[in-house]
């Protein structure tokens, strides 16, 4: 029987409750419209006749135990099971503290969306028949205290062992730090390394090994779908960043078995006293981006002086609004050949012509090669199989 399936990816939330929101100057994260943000996502996602969402972390500001309580609770009272996984701010010290519940304190709070073994921070569960989730914890303290992304060895020969279990199942994985690089050399820029997974090498060949080929991340807090050998990681922007968005995903098999997964993305428009959020949010970012420019400008591979990096910074006002929204093409004409190179690779634009895959797509799964076939209007799946079967 024809696997078809319908769910929704809901990430990086940052939940915080109004007594409980960090007034920093500097932070990206409009974390005033969380819950509200929130409770418009679900509002819709009720309407769509789901089998199930998912939460690929940072679900809460700074683990304050109020707002993953107040998660807990509302998630309790979906009509469509959610599962989850901790993102860095959820789990952000070893022992709790007068701010963040203690690092082994995350599956108590939410046994019921994947944790069934609570003394356990990462898990399997059976989602429909023939359907598989893994959830994996992507946060390690290493010797010096200090919190990166990496999947210890007794995790990863856990993995290998339920991938061995169920190869007759299709495989999801859901984990909140990226696996395969979304920007230029991820994993070796200074700034973009820190939201990969360290061993990201390692589980691409356990995954590769079994066949799996559909990885869920966020972290980076942007829109886009990378893919690495047949793996293909799909991240989904944060709920409290511009654009506010988060994704519906439609799986089907046709006539001929092969296996499609249609991508439909969604943003936020209003919160209250946010009446035009896209806006108001686009420029909260652009107001805080020059720091984050200067070191994208005077760090590896630029390396530019720093009197240069001030001169051009103010033209890229919006340079991570427009990676976070996906789909960007861009280009600053004026700016030296080599620093304007640079940047061309950040966009869309593959074999000279746009590639528009990060936020409205149909995957054809299971190919030699990356096939990737964007959706230029909101057409359904089975539209779409019509033509196929």
């Amino acid at each position: 029987m024809s696997l078809s399936f319908r769910f929704a990816v809901v990430s990086d939330l940052h939940l915080a409750l109004p007594h409980t929101i960090w007034d920093h100057p500097s932070r990206f994260h409009l974390v005033e419209v969380s819950i509200p943000a929130f409770e418009s996502a679900i509002e819709h996602l009720t309407q769509l006749d789901l089998d199930f969402l998912l939460l690929p972390g940072d679900l809460t500001q700074h683990s304050e135990p109020e707002n993953h309580l107040w998660l807990q609770k509302r998630l309790a009272t979906l009509p469509f099971p959610t599962y989850v996984v901790p993102g860095n701010h959820d789990v952000p010290v070893l022992q709790a503290n007068q701010q963040s519940i203690a690092f082994a304190d995350f599956p108590h709070y939410y046994r019921q969306f994947g944790y069934t073994d609570p003394q356990q921070l990462y898990y399997t569960q059976q989602l429909l028949p023939g359907v598989r989730l893994i959830g994996l914890n992507s946060n390690f303290f290493n010797e010096q205290g200090e919190q990166i992304g990496r999947l210890d060895p007794q995790q990863l020969s856990w993995l290998e062992e339920v991938l061995a279990a169920f190869t007759d199942e299709l495989i999801l994985v859901m984990v909140h730090h990226n696996v395969v690089e979304h920007i230029p050399h991820q994993s070796r820029h200074p700034l973009g390394k820190r939201y990969m997974l360290e061993n990201s090498p390692q589980l691409l060949q356990i995954l590769q090994r079994y066949q799996v080929q559909l990885v869920f991340t966020g972290h980076l807090h942007i829109q886009d779908i990378a893919c690495s050998q047949g793996v293909y990681d799909i991240t989904t922007g944060s709920l409290v960043s511009y654009p506010h968005p988060y994704r519906v995903f439609e799986f089907r098999q046709d006539k001929q078995g092969r296996e499609w997964l249609q991508v439909l993305s969604h943003r936020i428009e209003t919160a209250p006293n946010f009446p035009n959020l896209q806006h108001l949010s686009k420029q909260w970012m652009g107001d805080r981006s020059f720091p984050f420019l200067l070191k994208l400008l005077t760090q590896y591979p630029l390396n530019l002086p720093l009197a240069q990096a001030e001169e051009l910074a103010p033209f890229m006002r919006d340079f991570w609004a427009d990676i976070a929204d996906g789909d960007a093409i861009l280009d600053y004409p004026h700016f030296p050949p080599k620093v304007r190179r640079y940047f061309q690779t950040y966009g869309a634009i593959a074999d000279g012509s746009p590639h528009l895959i990060d936020n409205n797509t149909t995957l054809l799964l299971g190919q030699p090669q990356e096939i990737r076939q964007p959706v230029g209007t909101m057409s359904t799946m089975s539209n779409l199989l019509s033509l196929v079967d």
